[in-house]
């Protein structure tokens, strides 16, 4: 089968076979935030064909500084599908099923985890990103995870390693205890940074507006996380989407090896 003209510089490094490689991988994205959004469209833009988006929530319009899919434009819609549109106008060949549900031991039903080899994390909720880390260890799935991304502004800190092996990120603590202890004794690779820049308090006079409050900035409909939130911290893209890069990479580079062998 010829290489799709989109595809003709990728090719020059993975091969026509291994462009073949990459459209028959199946990768699930979970959380379309600013880290699982750029990894979604590094997917597409390299050929990958088969995702299943996952997340809840819809576009606000404090996602335009870091989210691939959000635009004025989709300021209320489904990030599910908001996502999909934009990654259709990149391929519109690819096969992408959304599911627009919060990720938990007890719906882990509704989710087509048997039509993919791959599992992206990149949720924020802890108790949920433990559920999925195990759901997905215990289905054979290959789990490429994203640790905290937040508080951070230089993207040459980030670092990739197994989730025992992390230093430095609160998150990816948090997920070690919690995965101790639930007993899970697996490993996996994650995407971290050490980097911690302290929140800033100097907002404009009358404070900034507070997610969750009646002073958000969020549409009304459905905007879920925000107001379970003790604390919203800052993101930049360089940092989110650099995270979001690797992670796909991280698939790419996997999903190369079996044409190499």
């Amino acid at each position: 089968m010829p290489v799709p003209p989109f595809l003709q510089r990728l090719s020059l490094i993975t091969g026509a076979a291994g462009i073949g490689a990459l459209e028959n991988a199946g990768v699930m994205v979970f959380g379309l935030g600013g880290v699982g959004s750029w990894c979604a469209e590094a997917l597409v833009r390299s050929g990958i064909c088969r995702l299943c988006l996952v997340d809840s929530d819809t576009v606000c319009v404090t996602n335009l500084n870091r989210q691939a899919q959000a635009t004025v434009r989709t300021i209320g819609c489904l990030k599910t599908t908001a996502l999909r549109e934009r990654l259709l106008e990149i391929n519109p060949a690819a096969q992408i099923e959304t599911v627009s549900k919060v990720y938990s031991r007890e719906n882990e039903a509704f989710f087509p985890f048997a039509e993919y080899a791959y599992v992206i994390d990149a949720i924020d909720s802890l108790s949920c990103k433990l559920d999925l880390i195990e759901h997905s260890a215990a289905l054979g799935k290959i789990l490429f995870s994203s640790m905290g991304m937040a508080q951070k502004l230089d993207p040459a800190q980030i670092k990739t390693a197994g989730i025992w092996e992390t230093k430095g990120c609160a998150l990816a603590r948090l997920v070690r205890q919690g995965l101790r202890g639930r007993g899970f004794d697996g490993t996996f690779t994650v995407v971290y940074s050490a980097e911690n820049i302290p929140r800033q308090t100097d907002f404009q006079e009358g404070g900034a507006p507070v997610c969750g409050s009646g002073a958000c900035l969020c549409p009304a409909n459905g905007h879920e996380w925000c107001s379970s939130k003790k604390i919203i911290n800052g993101s930049a893209v360089p940092v989110t989407a650099t995270a979001g890069m690797i992670l796909a990479s991280l698939v790419i580079r996997d999903t190369l090896k079996t044409v190499a062998a």
